[in-house]
């Protein structure tokens, strides 16, 4: 067996390839410092544990000794987990974008000696199919460049590297903030526009396949309805979520979404579950449940939920990273069934259960059966005229049956790193789920989750670290990591009236204001200042599978500006806003979280302070409401370091305050006048 310098690693996707004959390096100075003295080309190759095809091309060309050997002679070969180093992933995606106009994992990208990029690619199969190369050409044509025409191959990496460096600002303006948002009082109405114009109308979700969740879009939807009342907007989003919830996109039996379907009609997943679309879907049901009280949405947040702790939480109370796509190197084999196997295991029930999901003989696919819904439960019991509760007890107990049997076959792998903004998202998910259904099991988790981020990430404080595992804690945190744990904590205020959580997201604050900032513009870097082995500090501000930071940093730096009374940052917040109005207009789904953003400036952001004994009941009749647009602090006093809570308390009663540009209305003692009073105020 081989073994290469991986072993010592800690991520699950680099010790996948410990043994391969490839001479891997993790990313470091060991193999940057060799490359440098022995004047050889770099080979880069990022994926990340549960990636199918990153396996695939593990299996086709890194496991094969003639193509290792090639590789140990011309290269240094370096691998990457694109979750532990997503700045270097961002890095040489774009690098690859720019130079082929598509990306994807694994990424394969060519680097000079000092890093800078000058040939990538994605997947590359063993022999030459369909007009794409095979690997070993590849490596042999890139060789004989490297060492024939290197003049050309450093003038062509020189200028990606500026081409990078130059595409940071394209799209972003110099914001008037007298203006703000005024230029572009029709704005919120052409991005809905634009958002409709991709819209599958009967399918839900936005585009072709494949199709992803686009949670930011539909969050974006939602305010729109809330603002305005458009009821097409709300009528997308929702059928965008139950369509999905009926796919096979979600898990049927064991809940949790896949990360994104292959089809139009959300049935054949890529199997794998991703820690972060499962948090930001929790978000986004938990809001549609706010504003419908659908049923639906409730019993696929606790399923989801649940799922998350069985399967994904360590006995830290940190949540793991993914669970892969693939289960005895078959893509999908954990998750579905031919129909054989369900009436072996139902009897005389399988035949309804069989109709219910949509199972066949033949099967949906491959061969075998991904379950999925074509109808609600009480319309497919109305159509038998079958009484609903019973057919729904009936589906139940079939389904555990059928986990029980699954739990029996061997998992996907477990990618157990956990990763700080990935953990905060679903803080703030859990948070979510607890304002929008008033379990407190879910504030507990947040509580404990928190914790556990805090002292776990904690290198010294507010300086934080990006991944954890086996009690160590690696890498700097990023912009996202500090932006997503920001926004939990204020979340997590919320739902707790711990006001202890705004000092800590008031010091991360700083900490970011003070090292990520791009001092001669406004947006954040997605690296620290101090941080030397990145060829450019990238600014992403366009949303990527989660939000992005710099987005999330907007609403984080307005929201503590009213709580803490900091001007400044409410100023910077709004022109972060106001630079991308015009990229979120007209491209919405790509700038979704920007979008909800602005229409939260747009409209008006409501000051909720409530105090008085009874704050943590009328607290959390407040947060049941479907209102984005607002700050909320609670207390059951007088509290002089916040703004919202000084002079407000009247003994005897609770009193809910809603405030807006400095001034307060009469205040109210019930959930419902609030949220009149604000519905009145932004003219919803």
């Amino acid at each position: 067996m081989y073994t290469n310098h991986l072993v010592r690693e800690t991520s699950p996707y680099l010790l996948q390839h410990a043994h391969n004959p490839v001479e891997w390096y993790p990313w470091g100075d060991a193999a940057l410092e060799r490359a440098a003295r022995e004047d050889k080309p770099i080979l880069i190759s990022i994926g990340y544990a549960a990636c199918h095809w990153c396996h695939v091309m593990e299996k086709e060309s890194f496991e094969d000794e003639a193509t290792a050997d090639f590789m140990n002679e011309h290269y240094i070969n370096i691998k990457i987990d694109r979750e532990e180093r997503p700045d270097l992933d961002h890095i040489y995606m774009n690098a690859v974008q720019t130079m082929t106009g598509s990306g994807g994992w694994p990424l394969n990208v060519f680097l000079t000696p000092d890093k800078k990029p000058f040939y990538g690619g994605t997947y590359f199969p063993p022999s030459p199919v369909y007009n794409r190369p095979s690997w070993m050409q590849v490596l042999q044509a890139v060789a004989d460049a490297f060492r024939g025409k290197r003049t050309a191959i450093n003038g062509q990496a020189e200028n990606l590297t500026q081409q990078l460096l130059q595409s940071q600002e394209s799209g972003i303006t110099r914001p008037d903030t007298a203006g703000f948002l005024k230029p572009e009082a029709g704005g919120m109405l052409k991005a809905f526009q634009h958002i409709m114009q991709t819209a599958d109308k009967e399918w839900g979700g936005f585009g072709s396949a494949p199709k992803f969740p686009q949670t930011f879009t539909v969050r974006f939807l939602f305010r729109y309805h809330y603002y305005t009342g458009e009821k097409a907007a709300l009528d997308q989003a929702l059928l965008s979520l139950d369509r999905m919830i009926e796919g096979g996109i979600y898990d049927q039996l064991g809940g949790g979404f896949a990360r994104y379907a292959t089809d139009g009609e959300w049935l054949v997943p890529h199997f794998e579950k991703m820690l972060y679309d499962n948090a930001l879907l929790i978000t986004t049901l938990s809001e549609a449940y706010q504003i419908t009280g659908k049923r639906i949405y409730a019993d696929t947040i606790r399923q989801t939920v649940d799922f998350l702790l069985d399967k994904m939480l360590s006995g830290e109370n940190g949540f793991f990273s993914a669970m892969d796509a693939d289960s005895e190197g078959v893509e999908g084999k954990y998750y579905v069934w031919s129909k054989k196997e369900i009436e072996e295991l139902l009897g005389e029930d399988s035949s309804l259960f069989c109709a219910y999901y949509n199972v066949t003989e033949d099967g949906n696919w491959e061969g075998n059966n991904i379950l999925h819904i074509s109808k609600p439960a009480a319309a497919f019991a109305a159509d038998r005229n079958i009484d609903t509760r019973h057919f729904e007890d009936l589906i139940y107990s079939c389904c555990t049956k059928l986990l029980a049997a699954r739990d029996n076959r061997i998992p996907p792998l477990l990618d157990d790193k956990i990763i700080l903004g990935w953990n905060a998202l679903m803080n703030t998910a859990c948070s979510m789920a607890y304002a929008a259904l008033g379990d407190e099991q879910y504030r507990d988790i947040a509580v404990k989750n928190m914790d556990f981020l805090l002292d776990a990430f904690r290198r010294e404080y507010p300086e934080m670290s990006h991944t954890y595992k086996a009690k160590q804690h690696k890498y700097p945190a990023f912009l996202d990591d500090y932006a997503y744990l920001i926004q939990a904590l204020i979340h997590l205020q919320e739902i707790t009236g711990n006001q202890d959580y705004l000092f800590k997201a008031k010091s991360l604050a700083e900490f970011v204001d003070a090292n990520f900032s791009d001092r001669e513009r406004l947006h954040f870097f997605y690296t620290h200042a101090n941080q030397g082995d990145v060829i450019v500090r990238t600014k992403e501000v366009y949303d990527g599978a989660t939000p992005s930071g710099n987005a999330i940093m907007a609403w984080n730096l307005y929201y503590l500006s009213t709580v803490f009374d900091i001007p400044a940052w409410k100023k910077r917040s709004m022109e972060m806003a106001e630079a991308l109005q015009s990229m979120a207009i007209k491209y919405p789904g790509s700038f979704g979280m920007w979008a909800c953003v602005m229409a939260d400036f747009f409209y008006g952001i409501s000051e909720i302070a409530i105090v008085g004994d009874n704050y943590d009941k009328i607290t959390f009749s407040v947060l049941k409401y479907y209102i984005p647009n607002k700050v909320v602090q609670s207390s059951a006093g007088n509290s002089e370091r916040f703004p919202l809570l000084s002079n407000r308390l009247k003994e005897g009663r609770t009193l809910i305050y809603v405030c807006r540009d400095y001034g307060c209305l009469n205040p109210v003692e019930s959930a419902d006048k609030c949220v009149q009073l604000i519905e009145r105020k932004h003219g919803g």
